[in-house]
């Protein structure tokens, strides 16, 4: 039987991820008092080969069983029980923005501020988080990305990363990426957009890729690219990050960093992170 606890920020998609699961057949309850974790895992136990996998939720809610939550899992562990923790991590301005998106209170923000119940939640979840066999930042995750993820602990047997790479292509014309962690220039290229057979076209269409990437500027640039940031990750992961956004810009966001990004991104399946490609202003 695998055992699963679900933690994380209010707002990250906990409540997702355990209906993503019971439809795998998992047997999941929501927001279950620390204490009863033993019990209840022995109950599960003694049910034998009927329960394939247990997934429990546990949030701020749970505020001072949290305390208590360490040295309950140590017990289990001695007992000889399995477990894994799935922690889901937003960056604050999302959660914020969730919150005024679907008009819920925070659990600790009562009449307070959303901003100061986040920075509270994350001290106290700080921990568990430690503790975490997997960590997902679903801040640039659509419901869809975040099923991709939990198939891929769940139900695939490969090695998980617990790393989120979003690559991003945009148009300087509309303002860098707010959330952008690395940003890069391709307006060193040759631009589509002068010839007529190409402008209304995309980094999508062939046509337009083809123009990009015959480019020896081009392929150098994105041989390089690719060389730094598979440098750059492993050293981002020991610091302690769990996600990146790397943003390719060009004037327009249409032609020549749609071209990079989907260059990079193809490179970029070879490495054991997970990975997002979008194009911001490619319909602008």
């Amino acid at each position: 039987m695998r055992f699963v606890i679900i933690s994380g920020m209010s707002g990250a998609g906990r409540g997702s991820v355990l209906r993503m699961l019971e439809d795998i057949g998992y047997f999941c309850i929501d927001n279950l008092p620390v204490r009863m974790i033993p019990k209840l895992t022995q109950a599960f136990i003694s049910e034998g080969k009927s329960i394939d996998g247990v997934a429990l939720g546990i949030d701020i809610r749970n505020l001072e069983g949290l305390s208590e939550l360490k040295d309950i899992l140590e017990e289990l562990k001695e007992s000889g029980y399995h477990y894994e923790i799935l922690f889901l991590e937003a960056d604050d301005h999302v959660l914020v923005q969730r919150y005024k998106e679907t008009r819920r209170n925070h659990p600790l923000a009562l009449q307070g501020r959303v901003d100061k119940a986040i920075e509270a939640e994350r001290k106290e979840l700080a921990d568990v988080k430690k503790q975490a066999d997997y960590i997902l930042d679903t801040s640039h995750m659509l419901i869809r990305d975040l099923k991709k993820e939990i198939d891929k602990i769940f139900l695939e047997k490969g090695e998980y990363e617990n790393f989120f790479v979003t690559i991003l292509s945009f148009g300087f014309k509309y303002g860098i990426p707010g959330d952008s962690d690395l940003v890069f220039d391709v307006r060193f290229l040759p631009n589509p957009y002068y010839v007529k057979e190409l402008k209304e076209k995309t980094g999508n269409d062939s046509e337009v890729y083809e123009f990009v990437m015959n480019n020896e500027e081009a392929v150098v640039f994105s041989r390089q690219l690719f060389q730094m940031v598979s440098f750059l990750i492993p050293n981002y992961i020991t610091e302690g990050k769990n996600q990146l956004v790397i943003s390719i810009g060009c004037t327009g966001g249409k032609h020549r960093s749609v071209s990079i990004a989907r260059t990079l991104a193809k490179n970029m399946e070879k490495l054991p992170y997970s990975l997002k490609l979008e194009h911001r202003d490619i319909t602008r």
